[in-house]
């Protein structure tokens, strides 16, 4: 990087806290903060929902995978997110606004005390607020990693100025901040992600051009859609679990859904949302399929190749733009998910602590959110210095083998207790699936891998824990029904909109002191 570079990135760091500035304005209250007011247009909401499922794991890890795999990474990372937003347009997104506009919560997880119980709002609260410190953890280390090769300082340097940057925007902002970052960041995205395909196509003209390079031995089995460990087991895993991931299940998206206007509203920005999935990558992957040819990773999981390819194939000012489409996706989904979790501490577990939490006023609620916010950032920051310690390995196991092994006993629960199929299962089968869905991961990823000559595979990894929270969600539910009349009304008020019979019969979610 020279001067023209670190000019691009400085002035990226203003507009950001610029941003969140002018934001400070559109919030007045916790509502505001958390879901916009329910304010936000879809197409905001839509381009948001798609960045804010980014990070610099992209350009790391899954970079990575290119560099060795080919276009798997494409198959079995962007497909299935496109692919389950897209159902969850129609089965998830109506409902998750519904939560905001008809029950008037401002966290994803606090319908969750009526729908089930305390116990179990609390239990999902707690397991999916310490997995996004190590999730979100994992991305400050992404993203550190790349500053690294391009600017020389320490991970831990890394790690604190993307931090602290990300941390002023979001607390002053809240999600209007978020959002709006998020759409400078997807413009930031489209220039830096077009200017490294063009690049890239120019220098296929020595390779055979285009469509002649794929023949080259350096690319041998890019082209096949499955090869290594991403099997057709894993896409089959990898479908179920971005379809509760991306809908509402590491309950940022979810926010993205309650901040629209309607369900009508809600449903189209999960449209857009996936649309851009399942187009916007394949620009973005063409050139690390293609990075074989063009650069030798200096590390043995080739997840520096993509910063290589930049540092060689960009002039200066364009590469400072690269660099910065780098920390736009990683600050927009640690920006995003701090703001999640502050909503679930503040709405959800501060009022079971303290007996002030449930008397807080507007202003005293945002202190509180803004407070959470920083702290959540600064937990998250302490584990990145951590993420390439024995005990996480690398970056893509934490978010491949960690996040998707560990979300669906916590997502199942959350997501499916929206639906009438499922109005059986009650507290009994939603804590149990929880439960048992942890301990199997623990004992797939660990005792059972130990044990196992070679280990297990990573399909089944990240798979049992969540087929089994799946069974016995479904199955519990038949054996030991729970569908109270109070229960089976807040199903209602969320599967159907104005104030019909069935809607009107439930009020608002109690307060957490009322819950016993």
């Amino acid at each position: 990087m020279n001067g023209l570079d670190w000019a691009v990135l400085i002035g990226y760091f203003a507009v950001m806290v610029g941003i969140g500035v002018w934001s400070h304005k559109r919030v007045d209250n916790v509502s505001d903060f958390f879901t916009a007011g329910g304010k936000m247009p879809w197409w905001l909401s839509g381009i948001s929902h798609h960045m804010s499922g980014y990070s610099a794991v992209m350009f790391t890890g899954y970079a990575g995978i290119a560099y060795t795999y080919g276009v798997t990474s494409f198959v079995t990372w962007s497909f299935p997110i496109a692919f389950g937003i897209a159902i969850g347009s129609k089965l998830f997104a109506p409902r998750i606004n519904r939560l905001r506009s008809r029950l008037h919560v401002a966290s994803p997880l606090e319908y969750l005390k009526n729908r089930y119980d305390l116990k179990t709002q609390q239990a999902l609260a707690w397991s999916g607020m310490l997995l996004k410190i190590v999730d979100v953890g994992a991305k400050w280390a992404a993203i550190a990693t790349l500053l690294s090769v391009f600017t020389g300082v320490s991970l831990n340097q890394g790690i604190l100025i993307t931090g602290v940057v990300t941390a002023i925007y979001c607390t002053i902002g809240g999600l209007w901040a978020d959002a709006l970052t998020e759409l400078g960041q997807f413009i930031i995205q489209l220039l830096a992600g077009i200017a490294m395909f063009v690049a890239v196509v120019a220098e296929l003209g020595d390779h055979g051009g285009f469509f002649g390079a794929w023949d080259e031995p350096e690319l041998q089995g890019h082209g096949e859609p499955l090869v290594g460990p991403y099997g057709t087991i894993f896409l089959l895993a990898f479908l179920f679990i971005k379809l509760f991931e991306y809908n509402g299940g590491m309950l940022n998206q979810a926010q993205r859904y309650m901040a629209t206007h309607n369900a009508r509203e809600a449903e189209r920005s999960a449209r857009l949302s996936a649309v851009l999935w399942l187009v916007w990558p394949v620009i973005l992957f063409f050139p690390m399929w293609m990075s074989p040819l063009l650069v030798e990773s200096q590390k043995p999981d080739g997840s520096d190749s993509y910063a290589l390819m930049t540092e060689q194939l960009l002039p200066h000012g364009l590469l400072g733009l690269v660099i910065v489409g780098f920390f736009s996706h990683t600050m927009a989904m640690c920006s995003s998910d701090a703001n999640a979790i502050a909503a679930v501490f503040t709405r959800d577990v501060a009022p079971v602590l303290s007996q002030k939490a449930r008397l807080w006023g507007d202003r005293s609620g945002l202190i509180a959110a803004r407070v959470t916010t920083v702290v959540f950032l600064g937990l998250s920051m302490a584990v990145a210095t951590q993420v390439n310690s024995p005990a996480f390995k690398d970056i893509i196991t934490v978010v491949i083998k960690w996040v998707a092994g560990l979300m669906g006993p916590i997502a199942i629960p959350m997501m499916l207790g929206l639906l009438r199929p499922f109005r059986r299962s009650g507290p009994t089968a939603a804590l149990t699936s929880w439960g048992l869905g942890l301990l199997a991961f623990w004992l797939v990823n660990y005792p059972i891998n130990w044990a196992v000559d070679g280990g297990v595979p990573l399909e089944y990894q990240v798979s049992i824990p969540l087929a089994v929270s799946l069974v016995l969600y479904v199955v519990i539910g038949y054996v030991k029904p729970e569908d109270t009349p109070e229960r089976m009304a807040i199903i209602e008020r969320v599967n159907t909109d104005g104030d019909s019979a069935a809607g009107a019969a439930v009020p608002a979610a109690a307060p957490v002191g009322d819950q016993g």
